[in-house]
């Protein structure tokens, strides 16, 4: 793990602000208070704080790699106890040697060093605890932004099974059905059962890619609707009229992949399927300012059976939406007399852009 002092140039730049401005009030302290001559003060104030600075700096490393380890306290509290007399007596041992080797003729200073050793250990042992404090401060948040990271990643991981398991639920009724009018038109209309055949494998290969951003274009969204459709008029005849109004605007807006095929099999299953009459399905959409709205109307027969709360399909896009968007209220829908309405608002925009 990198130095919490140089993991940002800042963070490095107000740790030597703040010991020079340290060694500037020592060294006045000193002159005005020891009577010590400016040269010798700032001699011992920079020499043993830049010691100290030095030591303060690379503990770090005994922090993250031995003492973090340990979890028994006892342990622990001797670990530091016996690094804290080390450090101590390093910074004290160094530092007395160098400033004797420098001040050697300087008997006043030196009978002032001699006699200062007590209470810079006291020091000592005060910039050791602060220098413990701030370290595991800063591991306990190097801890915890390790954790939300999984945290996020492991979510990230559950959202995309989730969002696959929901794409993958095609409606197995659709592919039989499929497949029986393939096997129909190849007796009486071998081209056309060619061109089915082709039209499902695209639609089935659209289906089952995924797109790591789980979106798409409207525009290539509509292409594959169309190939459903298309499949599904073979079944249905003049029953299935469709028709769209898409405003320009709207066909480069990203919509998630797949969310628009189970409306239209919503629309299929409760209005063409129990009708003997010609259904409309109607697509209308429009571009407003933060998202799009999308609008698909369907006729339906009110004497017919009306299916039971909401099918499978809806129920799977608003959990997508949720997912995706972190919003549950961008599907809705409406029963009227003869007609039903989804309406999907899908953010121009996801949540983290």
């Amino acid at each position: 793990m990198i130095n919490p002092f140089t993991r940002n140039r800042k963070y490095l730049i107000i740790y030597l602000a703040v010991w020079t401005l340290i060694i500037l009030i020592q060294t006045a302290i000193l002159n005005y208070y020891q009577d010590i001559n400016l040269l010798a003060a700032f001699s011992d104030a920079g020499v043993f704080n830049a010691i100290l600075a030095v030591i303060g700096f690379n503990i770090w490393y005994v922090f993250r790699f031995n003492l973090k380890e340990q979890h028994n306290t006892f342990d622990l509290i001797i670990n530091h106890l016996l690094t804290a007399a080390f450090v101590i007596g390093l910074w004290l041992g160094s530092g007395y040697f160098i400033l004797v080797s420098i001040e050697s003729d300087q008997t006043d200073y030196l009978n002032f060093l001699n006699a200062s050793l007590p209470w810079r250990a006291i020091i000592g042992s005060f910039f050791y605890l602060v220098f413990t404090l701030l370290y595991y401060v800063s591991l306990y948040y190097e801890d915890l932004q390790q954790k939300m990271k999984i945290e996020t990643r492991l979510n990230n991981l559950v959202k995309e099974a989730e969002l696959n398991a929901l794409k993958s639920q095609i409606n197995p009724h659709f592919l039989f059905n499929s497949l029986n009018s393939i096997s129909s038109l190849t007796m009486t209309d071998p081209e056309k059962a060619q061109e089915m055949v082709i039209k499902l494998s695209d639609f089935l290969r659209y289906s089952l890619s995924h797109n790591r951003s789980e979106t798409t274009t409207l525009r290539k969204e509509l292409e594959n609707t169309e190939r459903y459709l298309d499949i599904e008029k073979v079944r249905f005849g003049r029953r299935l009229k469709y028709i769209s109004h898409i405003s320009e605007n709207c066909l480069e807006a990203p919509i998630p992949n797949m969310i628009l095929q189970p409306l239209f099999e919503n629309a299929i299953k409760h209005g063409v399927y129990n009708s003997t009459e010609e259904v409309l399905v109607e697509l209308n959409c429009q571009r407003k300012s933060d998202h799009i709205e999308i609008r698909l109307q369907n006729d339906f027969d009110p004497e017919a059976s009306r299916p039971k709360g909401e099918g499978i399909g809806l129920q799977n896009i608003r959990n997508r939406l949720q997912l995706i968007y972190q919003q549950s209220d961008l599907l809705e829908t409406r029963m009227g007399k003869i007609e039903f309405e989804a309406i999907l608002r899908i953010p121009i925009k996801l949540p983290n852009e």
